[in-house]
């Protein structure tokens, strides 16, 4: 068998259609577009998401919610993953945290969290703390600082 012996499997192959080529070809005047309307016309399709004068769906779908341009996003972390990773006495700020793997980037301000439990005295610098973890934190001998 050589290269040149290959051939594309029986009807795997089709002849594209040539459409507007007279009408011994069977495509020929309006070219398979039926008469006149707007599928008929160049450029002529209605937008996919044109529902002929039913209300839209973007329309029909309530609204929810809505978005603080002014609001701060933090990153999260909680006290208790934080007494897993550190030994008592230990001074810990945002650059501390990511290095440790608390944090997944140092870019977005950091707020600590109260879920879990500490019972090292720690010094813990962050963005934000929530009144629970300040007061886990103090509890334990250790001090909430807040930076900016």
């Amino acid at each position: 068998m050589r290269i040149g012996d290959l051939s594309p499997w029986p009807g795997s192959r089709k002849k594209r259609k040539r459409i507007g080529r007279g009408p011994g070809s069977g495509h020929g005047k309006t070219s398979g577009k039926g008469h006149k309307g707007q599928k008929a016309r160049s450029g002529g399709s209605p937008s996919i998401w044109s529902e002929g004068g039913q209300m839209p769906l973007q329309r029909r779908v309530p609204k929810r919610g809505f978005y603080n341009p002014f609001g701060t996003t933090y990153q999260v972390v909680n006290v208790g993953e934080i007494a897993r990773k550190v030994d008592a006495g230990t001074e810990i700020d945002p650059a501390g945290m990511k290095q440790l793997g608390l944090l997944h980037g140092a870019d977005a301000p950091v707020k600590v969290l109260a879920t879990g439990e500490i019972d090292k005295a720690v010094v813990i610098r962050a963005n934000a703390f929530s009144q629970t973890a300040k007061e886990k934190i103090e509890k334990a001998g250790g001090k909430a600082e807040t930076i900016t």
